[in-house]
């Protein structure tokens, strides 16, 4: 059986702590951010745990990354 790899498109998008948690990004922090006040920068600057009826799902296609 061949090996399982990983899916290419979500090694950019999520993290995988040490302790297994699957950390992602937010949204609009990419571009216009003249117009977006400091506080919201700072806001969406920040990596919330993926939720953990989602985590399932991804852990299988991050396989190869830890955890």
């Amino acid at each position: 059986m061949p090996k399982m790899k990983t899916h290419s498109s979500l090694k950019g998008r999520f993290k995988v702590t040490g302790t297994g948690k699957v950390m992602r990004y937010k949204a609009f922090k990419n571009h216009l951010l003249s117009t977006k006040g400091a506080r919201q920068k700072r806001v969406l600057s920040t990596n919330p745990n993926m939720a953990p009826g989602d985590v399932k799902r991804l852990k299988q296609q991050l396989s190869n990354i830890k955890g």
